[in-house]
């Protein structure tokens, strides 16, 4: 991904959330619930009110409404900056009735934390501390100045100062956590809904990718009949046309064009044969094939067949999910490694191991134990981008790869090889990084037997 689009993810990708009918409906609503409490107060309880400020707060409210109803459309998104003042407008106006109702003696003041939880949701954490500083300043405010609360008879009624100040840092704690709190768990969902739709992007990709070479394979092993008389028939004519020198050229030229078709073909469906008429191969081949254009990057990949019980390879389903994922974190290690990766594979009658070592500086330790979420890579991106000059990621590669592995039964160890900082020692030693992965057997490999059982028709097309 480009870098503009990497900003644009990280600080832009919050903005826009919001309808304007949303905050429009919500006021509605807020509104209706002021004049119900009002007349219920007034009416049940007896309370005097100055109906004259809550007649122009409750109408600065409905104003607000009214244009902005008449005067956008019905999908209108608002921007960062218009839903921030929407929120900061709603906290001025209960500001306001709380004022004129008693301040923090009215038990409706804790309604405050509405648009601040809002605000938390849907805005970026400069939008979101400006309205929960504003919702803070205002309560503290009416704390200190308001109306009194007068019933019936005149009466003031107050609480005592402790049940106030108690109401006061209670609403504090609940702004700051209920803030926090909102903020924290909407950015990491929407962050796993991002990664997620990215790993689905990627195992698309992969698929179309695949299904492409299927085609071109098909076409390469179904034209190589024609193609292969075309060149006999064209041999003969050779032969037969010694006296006939220009009618011989014509022949040479059918042949040697022929013969182009045949390797243009070849070519192109090397890749996607296998795909078509093997889906499955013994592990080490599936193995080098996820490490293939990681090869000439200049480090040596070194892969490590290691088979204690003497036993036959097994074969292993040739699946884009597990391609595209090993390939993804092979790459990883080439990127980070100083010398050498090493592709270390075992397996027994129940599992299939595989080991992904390099020589390099490992794991950071600040984020070893957050691996495989989303937009990690952000926190090591300044030792990153000193290591690989080149790298501009996301965070997204070590997700995509164990979420589209986890697909398969894979399960994921993260390890450091060894905390010692002397590159001297680590180059040429597995010192660095160490993924492992482990899959049920039964789940990537075929049974005993059964390795013939990929070839046949490809039914996909």
């Amino acid at each position: 991904m480009t870098t503009d689009y990497n900003e644009f993810m990280m600080t832009e990708r919050r903005s826009n959330w919001v309808r304007l009918r949303t905050l429009v409906a919500l006021r509605w609503v807020a509104v209706v619930g002021q004049i119900l409490t009002i007349i219920i107060a007034a009416a049940l309880f007896g309370f005097q009110f100055e109906y004259g400020g809550f007649a122009l707060a409750i109408g600065a409210s409905i104003i607000v409404n009214l244009v902005t109803t008449f005067v956008y459309p019905e999908t209108t998104r608002l921007s960062e900056r218009g839903a921030a003042l929407m929120l900061l407008f709603d906290i001025t106006q209960l500001s306001v009735l709380l004022y004129l109702s008693g301040g923090l003696n009215n038990p409706f003041a804790l309604l405050i934390l509405a648009p601040v939880t809002i605000s938390a949701t849907a805005l970026r954490p400069t939008s979101a501390v400006l309205t929960g500083g504003a919702a803070i300043l205002m309560i503290t405010l009416i704390g200190l100045i308001h109306r009194p609360l007068l019933l019936q008879d005149g009466t003031e009624l107050l609480l005592p100062d402790v049940f106030v100040f108690g109401h006061w840092a209670a609403i504090l704690i609940g702004v700051l956590f209920l803030g926090l709190f909102s903020w924290r768990v909407t950015s990491e969902t929407h962050s796993m809904s991002e990664a997620l739709l990215a790993t689905q992007l990627a195992l698309s990709r992969e698929q179309k990718l695949t299904d492409l070479g299927g085609v071109v394979a098909a076409a390469a092993h179904e034209l190589g009949t024609p193609l292969a008389t075309i060149k006999l028939v064209s041999t003969e004519l050779i032969d037969d046309l010694s006296d006939n020198e220009a009618l011989r050229e014509d022949a040479v030229l059918i042949r040697e064009q022929a013969v182009r078709c045949r390797d243009i073909l070849r070519s192109m469906g090397q890749a996607g044969k296998d795909d078509l008429h093997m889906r499955s191969a013994p592990l080490q081949a599936v193995i080098e094939e996820a490490a293939e254009p990681h090869m000439g990057r200049g480090k040596s990949v070194i892969i490590d067949i290691q088979d204690p019980s003497g036993e036959q390879q097994p074969h292993c389903y040739r699946r884009p999910e597990i391609i595209h994922g090993l390939r993804n974190l092979i790459q990883n290690a080439v990127d980070f490694a100083a010398t050498t990766v090493w592709l270390d594979v075992t397996w027994t009658d129940q599992t299939v191991t595989l080991r992904i070592i390099d020589d390099g500086q490992g794991f950071p330790a600040s984020v070893i134990g957050r691996i495989g979420e989303p937009f990690v890579g952000r926190r090591r991106q300044e030792r990153a981008s000193a290591q690989r000059p080149e790298y501009d990621g996301m965070g997204l590669g070590l997700f995509i790869a164990k979420t589209l592995l986890e697909r398969t039964g894979a399960e994921f160890s993260f390890a450091n090889g060894s905390d010692r900082n002397d590159q001297h020692l680590r180059s040429g030693r597995k010192s660095g990084a160490i993924v492992e992965l482990t899959w049920p057997r039964d789940r990537i490999c075929l049974k005993d037997g059964d390795e013939m059982a990929a070839l046949g028709q490809n039914t996909r097309f």
